[in-house]
């Protein structure tokens, strides 16, 4: 029984760091109507940054918090490539591939290819009902759960977040109004940047990052979002926790090697059930 709850409460940590990847996945989704596919790389280059700042003698807290706010500028730098070229919605998922691949270009140049990490929190581990957690994990869920309804209560209870919506919802209606639907599109990728660049301090004491994981992490990320059908973010974050906890359980109890091949099963699955559900909600009109 410890040993379940050991892989249970890891498993919960992962899957917040899953939630607050399919939540910037909706985020912009539902704002622009774009997958972006470029999320995964906010998490690699948060924490390479953190890194760096931390290696050149910045305080730990402050290097976190600089990380985040660049991987926000990132974030908006991408959505102005994404988003300003007027391009289809398959040309725009395009560019955010394009873009993904250029940040592990970049990644690896500067970073090289040896797997990086850094200390966490410090301290020592925390007894609960008889296994151990280190402090890092407790912060991971901490901060993810902080962010997450922080970022809730934008969208549900700001005049930005109802903008956001509208644009959503529909952005012709919403022009008319007098909403910018561009910048509130910029805006949704740069809340996408800093969603991923909190993942990405938050993980790498954890677990060390390599140029090329933000592969794994936006496939695992998309689909924790596609629970929601990627618009809702509550079902996001209830889908990162299935995929983190499923992947976790999967790596103990059988093969870490058939982790991440587990979760794209369950993607499918889910695909082919929401396809359905849609199939008999139209034969039903």
């Amino acid at each position: 029984m410890s040993v379940l709850l050991q892989y249970l409460v890891t498993g919960v940590s992962r899957g917040f760091l899953f939630a607050l990847l399919a939540t910037g996945f909706v985020v912009i989704y539902r704002v622009t109507k774009v997958v972006n596919f470029a999320q995964g790389a906010f998490v690699v280059l948060g924490g390479f940054i953190a890194y760096s700042l931390l290696g050149a003698g910045v305080p730990q807290g402050l290097s976190e918090v600089l990380a985040v706010l660049a991987s926000a500028a990132i974030g908006l730098l991408f959505g102005v490539v994404t988003l300003l070229g007027r391009m289809s919605t398959i040309a725009s998922l395009i560019t955010t591939i394009g873009l993904a691949l250029l940040s592990e270009a970049i990644a690896m140049l500067v970073w090289g290819t040896t797997p990086l990490t850094y200390s966490g929190l410090s301290g020592h581990d925390l007894r609960f009902g008889g296994i151990f957690v280190q402090p890092q994990y407790l912060l991971l869920i901490g901060v993810s759960f902080v962010v997450l309804a922080s970022l809730w209560l934008l969208l549900d209870r700001t005049y930005v977040g109802k903008a956001m919506t509208a644009c959503a919802s529909n952005p012709y209606a919403a022009r008319l109004t007098g909403i910018n639907v561009k910048a509130m599109g910029l805006l949704s990728f740069a809340i996408g940047g800093a969603l991923g660049g909190v993942g990405g301090v938050l993980i790498m004491p954890l677990f060390p990052i390599t140029y090329d994981s933000d592969v794994n992490l936006a496939i695992l990320g998309f689909a924790a979002a596609i629970v929601g059908s990627l618009t809702s973010p509550t079902l996001a974050l209830a889908g990162g926790l299935i995929f983190g906890i499923a992947e976790e359980l999967v790596a103990g109890y059988w093969s870490q090697a058939n982790e991440t091949a587990v979760a794209l099963a369950l993607m499918i699955l889910l695909l082919l059930w929401q396809s359905q559900r849609r199939q008999q909600a139209a034969k039903l009109i």
